[in-house]
Parts: C-alpha cells; sequence; structure tokens
C-alpha cells in the first residue's frame, strides 16, 4: 500500500454547511429553557474588594440565582484550577498561586469575573448585575514587563512566575570570549489579542447524574479530565463535546474559569446554563498572545560562521498562571532556538512575569513564531553590521542536509531539512528587486526586502487514535482524536481514508470531538492533526485490511488475499469485493465484530516543518503607511494530502504574522485599563492589506512518520513575523534608522524616520 497521499485537490467538504449558515457553533445549538449566564467583571486591575451584596440582584426580575465565590466554595468547587508549571534549573517548579473562577477577595485584572448571574433572559441578567454592590480598594498595579513593582500573589517574589534556562551556558559564555564579532539586538514582541471570529462560549447541563459541557474549543479530553477535577465528579460523569469552531488559534485550547463556573451553576439549579462572551468582554478575558522582550547575541569566527547564540527572555503572563502559559517562551520555544542554523553552543534564560493584565498564553505558533523572530531578525542585524549579504549569512550557516539527523543545543534532533533549498527557489521570484527599489526611490518611497529561514517543531501529544465503523445504512464512520476549529479536517481525514481504501469520499462522516462516543484524544494544537490522525487512520486501514482479508479466505475459499487499495484480491478466482462489499458479506454472515475497527499509533519523533519566508515592502517616509507589495514563500512541509489547504493554513498563517507585524496591539494605561477593547481602537488587518501570496513547496519528507509529513498549521506565522520585520527595517536602515519594532504602525515609522533626520 502506499504511504504518501495522493495529493489531489478537491473541494472542503464542510464548506456547503458553513457558507449556506448551517454550521452548529455552541450558541446555534443552546439547551431549550436554558438560563443565561452573565458575568460581573471587575472594572479595575488590582483591588481588594471589601464588599460585596448581591441581594438585590438575587430577587431581580427573571434571576434564578447570582453565584459568588463562597458558592463556589459551598458547592465543593476547587479552590484554582489546573496549570503546567515549569521547572528552572535550580530544580524549582514556577510559582503556582491559586487561580479561582471568581475571584476571591481581591481581583487582579480589569474583566476578572467576581459573580455569575443567571437569569431567564439576557436583558435580564444584565439588568441584575447593575444591581450587584461592590466596594474595591483599588491598589497600584504592576504593569512593567520586569521583576519588581507591587506584589500581585505572594507565591511570587517580585512578581516572578518562573525563571527557566536551556542550552549549555558554560559552552555558550566561552564562544562569546573568542568570538571575532559580537552581534546584540533588543527586540519588543508586542502584545496581541486573537479575535478569533465566534467569540468563546459554553453550555452545560446537569440530569442529575452527569454534566454535559459543550464548549468553542479544540480539545475534549483534557477539559473533561478538569471539569471532572474541579467538582468533585467521577471521570465518566462527565461528558465533554465541541460543535463547529469559528477559530481557535491557540486561544482556545485550555480551560477557562467561566466553562467551570457554568458548569457548577447547572450542576447546582439543575437547569441548562449558557454563556456567549461579547467582543468587549472576549478582548478583556480570552488569553492574549505574545508579549514578552527578547535580548540576543551571535557570536561569529573571522569567516562569519556563528559559533554562539544566547537569548534572554522576559515574558509577560498577565495575572494568572493560564493552562499552558509558563512553557510557551520557554520550552515551546526552545525547540527551534537555534533556528535552522548550525551553532554548536547556544543558551536561553526565560523569566515570567506576572503583571496586572490578561492572561497570555498560546497563541498561533505558541513560542516558535517568537524564537524565530528573535533569531532571524538579529541574524540580519549581524548581516547589516558584518557588510554581508543576509542571504549570503544563512547560507554559510545553514546546516547541511548531509548533518541530518542534526542534535541541536537545545536538545531537539531535526530528521530531515535542505534549508538552501527552499532559499533559492523562494529567491528566484524576487529577481529584479534592485530595479523596483529604484523605482520606489524615484517616486520618493522606500522599498525593502526581508527574508527570513525559518523552521517550526510540531508539538502536542505525539500519539492519536482513530475508529473506522461500518453503518447499516452503507456510510462509514470514521472517528478522530483531534478538532477541527476550520481547518478543514472533515475533508482532509475523509479524503485520506477514501485514496486507502477505495471508499466512497461522500460516504465518510469524520466524528470527532465527543467524549462519550471517543475514548481518547489528543485535541488539536500545536501543527499536530493531519500527521498524527493521518497516522492514526493508517494504522486503523491496516488492521480493517488485515481483519476482512482473514474472514474473506474464510468465507470464499480464497487464499492469499491482498487489497489493492480499492478491492480484496486473490489468485485463482475473479472475486475483488470493495470494502463496503466486503462489510456486507460480514454483516450477512453475523459478523458484527468485524465492521469497527480501532487504531493508536504514536510518531517515532518530531516533524519540523520550514521554509523561506520573503517580503517586499514600500514605505511613504512622508506618512509613515506600509505596504506590502510582494510576499513568496517557498515552504518544506514533507508529503501533502491536499495541497490547497495547506495552502490556506499558509495564507491565514501570513495574514495573522502581518497584523501582529503591521498594525495589531493590545494596549494597556499604567493603571492596567486595556485601552484596545474594542475593534474601534484595536486594528485588524483587512484582506486589502495584504498582496497575493507566492506559494510554493520544496518537499523533504520526514522520516519521522510512516505519511512523510510536517504539519503546516502554524508554519505562516512563524516566518512571516521576521520576513516582514526585516523587510522594514531594510527600507529604513539607509534613512539611519537601526531598529525598529512591533507593530510598524504609520506613527511608528513616521516619528523613527523623523528623528533619525534630525
Amino acid at each position: 500500500m502506499n504511504a504518501f497521499g495522493k495529493s489531489q485537490q478537491i473541494r472542503r467538504l464542510e464548506d456547503v454547511r458553513f457558507l449556506t449558515g448551517h454550521g452548529r457553533y455552541v450558541d446555534d445549538i443552546a439547551p431549550a429553557g436554558a438560563l443565561v449566564a452573565q458575568f460581573l467583571r471587575a472594572p479595575m486591575a488590582h483591588a481588594a474588594i471589601t464588599a460585596l451584596d448581591v441581594t438585590a440582584a438575587r430577587t431581580a426580575p427573571g434571576v434564578a440565582a447570582v453565584l459568588t465565590i463562597e458558592d463556589m466554595d459551598a458547592a465543593g468547587v476547587a479552590r484554582t484550577m489546573k496549570t503546567t508549571p515549569v521547572t528552572g534549573p535550580d530544580g524549582q517548579p514556577g510559582a503556582t498561586p491559586e487561580r479561582p473562577v471568581l475571584a476571591r477577595g481581591r481581583v487582579r485584572f480589569v474583566g476578572e469575573a467576581v459573580a455569575l448571574i443567571l437569569a431567564e433572559t439576557p436583558d435580564q441578567a444584565r439588568d441584575a448585575a447593575e444591581l450587584i454592590e461592590v466596594d474595591y480598594a483599588e491598589e497600584a498595579a504592576h504593569i512593567a514587563l520586569a521583576p519588581g513593582g507591587p506584589t500581585i500573589h505572594p507565591e511570587a517574589p517580585d512578581n516572578i512566575a518562573y525563571d527557566w534556562a536551556a542550552g549549555d551556558a558554560p559552552a555558550t559564555d566561552a564562544a562569546f570570549d573568542t568570538a571575532a564579532h559580537r552581534v546584540a539586538l533588543r527586540l519588543a514582541h508586542n502584545r496581541i489579542i486573537c479575535n478569533a471570529m465566534e467569540p468563546r462560549g459554553a453550555t452545560a447541563e446537569w440530569d442529575g447524574a452527569r454534566l454535559h459541557l459543550c464548549f468553542g474549543g479544540q480539545g475534549v479530553w483534557g477539559p473533561k479530565a478538569q471539569l471532572a477535577a474541579a467538582l468533585g465528579l467521577e471521570a465518566d460523569a462527565v461528558r465533554v463535546t465541541v460543535p463547529d469552531v469559528g477559530g481557535g488559534f491557540g486561544m482556545k485550547a485550555m480551560m477557562y474559569p467561566e466553562y467551570i463556573a457554568i458548569a457548577a451553576a447547572a450542576r447546582a439549579l439543575g437547569r441548562p446554563v449558557r454563556w456567549m462572551s461579547d467582543r468587549t468582554e472576549a478582548m478583556l478575558t480570552d488569553n492574549a498572545g505574545r508579549d514578552l522582550i527578547s535580548e540576543a547575541e551571535l557570536a561569529f569566527d573571522a569567516d562569519h560562521r556563528i559559533t554562539g547564540y544566547r537569548v534572554r527572555i522576559l515574558s509577560n503572563l498577565g495575572a494568572y498562571n493560564s493552562g499552558f502559559a509558563q512553557n510557551i517562551q520557554s520550552t515551546a520555544s526552545s525547540k527551534v532556538l537555534t533556528g535552522v542554523y548550525d551553532i554548536p553552543a547556544a543558551h536561553v534564560r526565560a523569566t515570567g512575569i506576572f503583571t496586572n493584565t490578561t492572561q497570555v498564553d498560546a497563541y498561533r505558533g505558541a513560542g516558535r513564531p517568537e524564537a524565530i523572530y528573535t533569531l532571524e531578525r538579529t541574524l540580519d542585524h549581524a548581516a547589516r553590521v558584518l557588510g554581508v549579504s543576509p542571504t549570503e549569512l544563512r547560507r554559510r550557516n545553514f546546516i547541511r542536509p548531509d548533518q541530518m539527523p542534526y542534535a541541536t543545543p537545545s536538545g531537539e534532533t531535526y530528521d530531515t531539512g535542505d534549508f538552501a533549498r527552499t532559499l533559492t527557489r523562494a529567491e528566484a521570484d524576487v529577481a529584479g528587486f534592485a530595479t523596483r527599489r529604484a523605482a520606489s526611490q524615484a517616486a520618493g518611497r522606500l522599498r525593502g526586502l526581508g527574508v527570513c529561514s525559518y523552521i517550526e517543531a510540531i508539538l502536542g501529544d505525539p500519539s492519536e487514535g482513530a475508529t473506522v465503523e461500518f453503518c447499516d445504512d452503507g456510510t462509514v464512520n470514521l472517528y478522530v482524536g483531534t478538532v477541527s476549529n476550520g481547518q478543514g479536517h472533515e475533508t482532509v481525514y475523509a479524503q485520506f481514508l477514501a485514496e486507502r481504501t477505495g471508499l466512497p469520499i461522500d460516504a465518510i462522516r469524520v466524528i470527532q470531538a465527543d467524549s462519550d462516543r471517543i475514548e481518547q484524544g489528543g485535541g488539536t494544537g500545536g501543527s499536530r492533526s493531519v500527521t498524527v490522525q493521518g497516522m492514526a487512520t493508517l494504522g486503523a486501514v491496516e488492521e480493517m485490511v488485515a481483519a476482512f482479508s482473514t474472514f474473506l479466505e474464510g468465507e470464499l475459499g480464497m487464499e492469499g488475499v491482498t487489497f489493492d487499495g480499492a478491492t480484496f484480491r486473490a489468485d485463482g478466482t475473479n472475486r475483488t469485493p470493495t470494502l463496503l462489499e466486503a462489510a456486507d458479506m460480514v454483516r450477512a454472515a453475523g459478523r458484527t465484530d468485524l465492521l469497527r475497527h480501532a487504531a493508536r499509533r504514536t510518531l517515532d519523533g518530531r516533524s519540523y516543518p520550514n521554509g523561506t519566508h520573503i517580503a517586499e515592502v514600500e514605505i511613504d517616509p512622508d506618512t509613515g503607511a506600509l505596504e506590502i507589495v510582494r510576499y513568496t514563500v517557498t515552504d518544506d512541509f514533507g508529503n501533502l494530502i491536499h495541497p490547497q489547504l495547506a495552502e490556506g493554513q499558509v495564507h491565514g498563517g501570513i495574514a495573522q504574522g502581518f497584523g501582529q507585524a503591521v498594525c495589531e496591539f493590545a494596549a494597556h494605561d499604567t493603571t492596567g485599563q486595556q485601552l484596545t477593547a474594542s475593534f474601534m481602537d484595536y486594528a485588524m488587518p483587512r484582506a486589502s492589506d495584504l498582496p497575493m501570496v507566492r506559494f510554493t513547496t520544496e518537499p523533504v519528507p520526514s522520516v519521522n512518520n510512516p505519511l512523510g509529513m510536517k504539519g503546516c498549521g502554524e508554519a505562516g506565522t512563524v516566518g512571516a513575523l521576521a520576513a516582514i520585520g526585516n523587510a522594514v527595517q531594510d527600507a529604513l536602515w539607509d534613512r539611519g534608522v537601526r531598529q525598529v519594532d512591533m507593530p510598524f504602525t504609520p506613527a511608528r515609522l513616521w516619528t523613527l524616520l523623523h528623528r533619525a533626520g534630525q
């Protein structure tokens, strides 16, 4: 059987449902008679709650209950939510202060939930919230991304959440001590808000014995375990489902206090509960992304080969640990610390800081875009300082294909890659840049070219399961452990199964995200989905073919049965049953045990998507207005099942990278008030802002999975930030601007040019 995808372009199966308004999102399928949940949220970033009176609200029209943290305690809700601290070089784990589902005695960020109102209608819930009387004793807020300041949690002295390191510090220091050249750069990574098309929402039902939570998320088994633990329930007393989801991007991968709170309310009241955040509520409470400062240094020998690399990171965690927060700028970022370069010694130290702001956690790329941005911006800066071509400096330091598998200083082992090949392919599309630059100069504009050679690492659970079930109506159910958030999983999984079995693609139903129907699954995140799910599905097909072959040998007297990907065959007979025909025979023989086949598989190792992004920008020096005029990307995703879906993922990733690089910025004032809590103040990218993207692939199949795949979901964002940043720096360099930080807004660029010209 062919182990690789056939790469057929077929239309997305789910699109008709979505485009005709038949998607089933959380707010579309709320249980009949559900109470509406409304959270009263803190109006200040740091304050003690000196009084909280909900009496009037509890007697307001239509109100079924108003719950506070005391009610949650009385209901046996766990005092703190689960988090995943990292362990520092001294062996000590990061700080894990309590994170209650409703504020306990004080609030630590604007938007923190103080009370939960449950009413018959949204208007009644909002009116009741206005009746709650809260007295706050406001305290100074810690906003600065630095240790010290007003204490947020006693468990975290100087507001340090964690201190973590990786690599070989003595070897790295020695490389710098003997370096012929040393280059340093300090970079700020702006905080951004995910702003998924569908805000967060959930419904909860309690039937007297079991809890059902339906929410817009990226997995069901982690939340199931956390809900059971938080509410003191047995695992089999909890069901979690995810319907259609309007975008996740990492922000919806973890548990939030609201889900636990409404689940506790549904159990306490014996009625279903529904909650859907509005846009400003989402912007105040959804986990933000990025928000860090990186100080990077590169050491070179006399031939401009990199001998050492060290990075110091300060990252903002917000007021509490979110689910994966401590891991994003530490363990996840370090997977690609040294990028695509043969760097013998490297060291990174990452420190997380608690601040009186919304939590920061995973956002598309989850640490890898930040790491690549830091390295690629610093390398480009080094090329300018050393007086060499940025592409030549990259080629001189690339890991060569004959060095694979390659062990990095941070403990990763890259399996395959030809980094010079993707750069060469991408470069071919930007020929004539000098002529275009001269034309821009003649028109009074500044044109810059930026390159990023990126690599990213597939994260998440390396194992996954799949089950294929033949139904009596002639259809086939494929049960998967991942959860689609709009990536086209229904199409690619059905296509994958059809190509390997000959089953009609329109007979295949992909079933996901129901903890009652699927025993285990790793969810979606870290660009893992198609690789691990495809491998598990391939395993299920192998199990199914083996079982059906044995059955057919006995049932039909066929010996040496083989399967050619569409039909079973054997010497000496002209019978060639398909899988559906074989299933009918199995059913007729009463062998219903053969109508369901499952397998679980584990990756041999991580895979590492990589490639080259090249951006061209043009800047109007009179206004600072920036336009991306050309964008080229050549990726190595290994083997692809559906190239068009992969290209779509790249386009989306580039758009999100563009948003952070050019216009998005979540700002707070000195008191912790968010200044960008609506689309009036927070600039989202528009389709008209982006050029057509020239996309090609130069695949080098992975050897760490039987499909040769490398994943593609986050690669666009990983490469886009530095490509755009380097292009902007290139455009401004000759005007005397030596350092630019995101976002590259007109005001910021005009100010830099104005100051440089003085």
